[in-house]
């Protein structure tokens, strides 16, 4: 019986099917975004602690941050 390979021992290939850049006026690369265009427009990873709710942790940022939007996701406490 022939042995398996494994994930890690086959060899890939990256295939790009075709280059191109994107217009600047749709956005730009990540790193090149400021401070002000992550609150606008980008997501907050937050590691709540134990204690306050996910609503008081949210109203807390929105004041902090001085936005009128904010909503949050994620697990719920019990």
């Amino acid at each position: 019986m022939p042995r398996s390979v494994t994930p890690w021992e086959v060899k890939r290939k990256l295939i790009i099917k075709a280059e191109d850049e994107t217009n600047p006026r749709y956005g730009c690369k990540p790193e090149e975004r400021t401070a002000n265009d992550y609150i606008k427009f980008g997501v907050i990873n937050l590691d709540k602690p134990a204690g306050p709710t996910s609503h008081e942790v949210a109203a807390w940022v929105k004041r902090i941050l001085k936005i009128r939007n904010i909503g949050h996701g994620g697990t719920l406490e019990a």
